[in-house]
C-alpha cells in the first residue's frame, strides 16, 4: 500500500488567505489614509506657526515693527547674524509645498510698505505693516480636508472650504479658529 504524500496548500485554502488579507486590507486602508491627512494637517499648522514667529522675530530684529512680504525674504539671514528667520524648506519660494498643502505668505495690508533700511539684503525693499499666510491642500480631500490661515495677530483659522483674504484685518478671514 502506498501513503500519499500531500505537501502544499490546497486551492481553498489559498483563496481563503487571500480573501482574509483582502478583507484587512479594506478596513485598514481608509484608517491609514486619514492618519496621513491628519498628519498632513498638522504639517500645515506647524508650518503657519513657524511663519508667524519667523515675522515676529524679523519685525523686531529686522525691519522695524514691519514684516516680511514672501517666504523667501525670511530665509535671507540677518547681516549680522548667522540663522535665516526660516527654515529652508519653507523659505524656498513664494508658494511652497510642503506635506500635502502648499504654504502662501502674502502682504496683507495694500499699499503698505516700508522703507527703511533693515538688517537683511531684501527686507528694505518691500515690507508690510501686516500680513497673512495660508495652508491650502494640494489635493482637497486626499491629501487634506481643511484649509488654514493665519494672520499678524497670530490666530489660525480653519475652515472646509477656502478662507478668503481679508486685506487690512479689518474682519475676521472666516472658519473656525483652533489657536
Amino acid at each position: 500500500m502506498r501513503i500519499r504524500d500531500n505537501k502544499g496548500f490546497t486551492l481553498i485554502e489559498l483563496l481563503i488567505v487571500v480573501a482574509i488579507i483582502g478583507i484587512i486590507a479594506a478596513i485598514a486602508v481608509p484608517g491609514l489614509l486619514s492618519a496621513r491627512r491628519s498628519g498632513n494637517e498638522a504639517s500645515a499648522i506647524g508650518s503657519l506657526r513657524a511663519i508667524s514667529s519667523s515675522q515676529q522675530a524679523f519685525a523686531s530684529t529686522c525691519a522695524n515693527g514691519f514684516y516680511a512680504t514672501a517666504l523667501p525674504q525670511l530665509a535671507v539671514p540677518p547681516s549680522v547674524g548667522s540663522a535665516p528667520f526660516i527654515s529652508p524648506d519653507l523659505g524656498a519660494a513664494a508658494t511652497v509645498a510642503k506635506s500635502g498643502y502648499n504654504v502662501t505668505l502674502a502682504r496683507a495690508t495694500p499699499n503698505a510698505a516700508g522703507t527703511i533700511a533693515a538688517c537683511n539684503a531684501t527686507a528694505g525693499a518691500d515690507l508690510t505693516s501686516s500680513w497673512f499666510a495660508t495652508g491650502v491642500p494640494i489635493t482637497a480631500g486626499s491629501t487634506g480636508t481643511r484649509f488654514f490661515w493665519i494672520g499678524t495677530l497670530g490666530t489660525i483659522y480653519a475652515d472646509v472650504a477656502a478662507i478668503a483674504a481679508t486685506d487690512g484685518m479689518s474682519a475676521t478671514p472666516g472658519g473656525n479658529p483652533i489657536q
